[in-house]
This record gives C-alpha cells, sequence and structure tokens, in this order.
C-alpha cells in the first residue's frame, strides 16, 4: 500500500533487546489530505534509523507500507510498518520566459496619394 502526506510529528525512538538482538522501532504521524478531510497515519519505522534522520516536519513524502493485523490474548493490534520511503516530488517551476530583443521601429510609409500604389 502507499499513499502521500506530511511529517506531522517525529515520534522519540525506542530501542530494545530480543532473543534475535538488539532493535529499534520509531513512530511517524503523518497527515494525508483527501479533499476537505486530513487524516493522520501512525507509520512504523522497525530498524530503519537512516530513513527516520532525512524526515522533516512539514516536508510531503510518498510511503509505502504494509498492514498487518495479529492477535494476541484474545485482542487484535495493526501495525503500519514502512518499507520504502520517497520525497514527493514537486512540480517544476516553468522556465522563465527569455529577455526579448527591442523591437525594432516600423518603417514610415508615405502617406500621399501618389504613393498609395495598391491594385484594389
Amino acid at each position: 500500500m502507499e499513499f502521500e502526506g506530511t511529517v506531522y510529528k517525529i515520534m522519540p525512538l525506542t530501542k530494545g533487546t530480543s532473543a534475535r538482538g538488539e532493535w529499534q522501532r520509531q513512530d511517524v504521524v503523518f497527515e494525508m489530505q483527501e479533499g476537505t478531510f486530513a487524516r493522520k497515519i501512525c507509520v512504523t519505522f522497525f530498524n530503519k534509523p537512516d530513513d527516520v534522520a532525512r524526515l522533516k516536519e512539514g516536508a510531503a513524502y510518498t510511503v509505502s507500507v504494509n498492514v498487518e493485523s495479529r492477535e494476541y490474548n484474545g485482542r487484535w493490534y495493526t501495525d503500519v510498518r514502512a518499507w520504502r520511503l520517497q520525497p514527493k516530488q514537486t512540480e517544476a517551476a516553468p522556465a522563465p520566459m527569455p529577455d526579448m530583443p527591442p523591437i525594432a521601429e516600423e518603417p514610415t510609409y508615405a502617406s500621399t496619394p501618389e504613393a498609395d500604389d495598391l491594385p484594389f
């Protein structure tokens, strides 16, 4: 799943040790604009401290996530884990118009009747 959003808040880093070794987890809240409604999504970055270090609050990103739910003691828990993060491409500003050379003065034409030799 993929969405575009701006970084709303970067939560503190959590570290721990499990049977598999040390781990790091950091949650980041993104804000998505859907029409007139703003929705917030909390995304977990698991063992990705470099990705979180590049984030800036207020900046727009495209985030690819996996959504997974699992049961523990009769309750269900849902994780939204990021697996790719890309800065949102801003539209390039149109190139400025080049300076135009000055317009040359038009030649003056005689306004006498004998100079008017139009065929009609």
